[in-house]
């Protein structure tokens, strides 16, 4: 299992990113959150396996069709076992 924190910079607001990312993540079995920031940025728990997970942060450095990714800062974490994958509002 890999847990990471995410912070994704760009056109990542108000273009869907949040919940295509959720989507993607639960037909991945990622769990874990994803919130706005005031910044303008995403932030993202996730984790999974490794190979579902490295699906997951390919589709997070594109996001949706309208968004435009410019920068997402990784740092592994330690596993917080989270239950499905929840948009924090």
């Amino acid at each position: 299992m890999k847990s990471v924190h995410l912070i994704i910079y760009g056109k990542v607001q108000g273009v869907y990113y949040r919940q295509s990312a959720c989507g993607i993540a639960k037909q991945l079995g990622i769990s874990g959150t994803v919130r706005n920031c005031i910044d303008g940025s995403v932030e993202v728990f996730a984790e999974g396996e490794e190979i579902k997970m490295a699906e997951f942060l390919e589709w997070c450095r594109k996001g949706p069709k309208p968004a435009r990714v410019d920068r997402i800062d990784i740092n592994d974490e330690a596993l917080k076992n989270f239950r499905g994958f929840v948009i924090i509002r």
